[in-house]
């Protein structure tokens, strides 16, 4: 290193510095818009930005993090007569990221921004599938990343079978929670796969904790009723008429539904509610 690098860097800081302070006292004389607009992200290029940084990324990332926070506040609030696009959402992620890979609040609360539905958010579960994905990628060790993908899966995009496989995969990751793994069968059910959800409550039937025995043992039981309502419902179209109500797998019988005929679990039952019964809250 050359005499003049520690001069070169120091002088940096005092012009970033001296910047700053020029930028809070332009905001003083010029309030900063009520909403962000796309033309106001001048730096569009993370790769461009790292390097401009001169080695004050952490510094940089807490700044375009914030300025993300303030973003979807203020689109999110926006008037009525604004139309909301939440335009620099991800590109500000997407710059905060790349200066910090490590920054797991951005790309976990990032992903919750960019899933949340219009007009609350910008409905782009898309996008928050490849910020965790880059998460994951800086950190392939991190299950709460998959844990979040799981979810982004699971409520936005309704794909059960990759949410499944996601939550799967973060509980092979060493420190992630035990009911990981049963989520994982029980987002399989919800999504029709019974086999596959069959097969991994089966396996965790044999685990050493009781409660995740019993908790796998409550969940074949309620294959099983799910299983009996399909049959019910088979014979009940070919012969045209409604057999008589079976009992569910704890004792209970089904309950008949008014509006269609058919059978399903009655509230009572030990069993209830079956994967999917009840919609998860939005």
């Amino acid at each position: 290193m050359s005499p003049s690098t520690p001069r070169a860097a120091a002088a940096g800081a005092v012009l970033c510095l001296a910047g700053a302070v020029g930028v809070h006292a332009a905001q003083d004389r010029w309030p900063a818009p009520a909403v962000d607009r796309p033309e106001l992200l001048y730096v569009r290029s993370p790769g461009v930005m790292k390097r401009a940084m001169l080695g004050y990324d952490a510094f940089a990332a807490d700044v375009y993090w914030i300025r993300a926070l303030q973003h979807f506040g203020q689109e999110r609030l926006s008037p009525p007569e604004h139309v909301r696009t939440y335009a620099l959402l991800y590109p500000l992620l997407e710059l905060t990221t790349t200066l910090d890979p490590y920054f797991s609040i951005a790309y976990r609360f990032g992903a919750i921004f960019l899933g949340e539905p219009y007009p609350g958010g910008p409905g782009r579960p898309d996008l928050a599938v490849a910020l965790l994905r880059k998460g994951i990628a800086a950190q392939p060790a991190k299950w709460q990343y998959l844990q979040d993908l799981g979810f982004v899966y699971y409520w936005h995009l309704r794909d059960y079978k990759t949410a499944a496989a996601t939550f799967q995969a973060a509980s092979q990751l060493p420190g992630a929670p035990s009911w990981l793994r049963p989520l994982a069968a029980v987002t399989l059910a919800e999504g029709g796969h019974r086999d596959a959800s069959r097969a991994l409550w089966e396996q965790l039937a044999q685990a050493e904790e009781p409660w995740l025995r019993n908790s796998a043992r409550l969940r074949l039981a309620q294959l099983e009723a799910m299983e009996i309502m399909d049959a019910w419902a088979r014979v009940r179209r070919e012969r045209g008429v409604a057999p008589p109500v079976p009992l569910d797998p704890s004792g209970t019988p089904f309950a008949v539904d008014p509006a269609t005929g058919g059978i399903t679990l009655a509230r009572e039952s030990a069993l209830f509610p079956l994967p999917g019964q009840l919609q998860p809250p939005r």
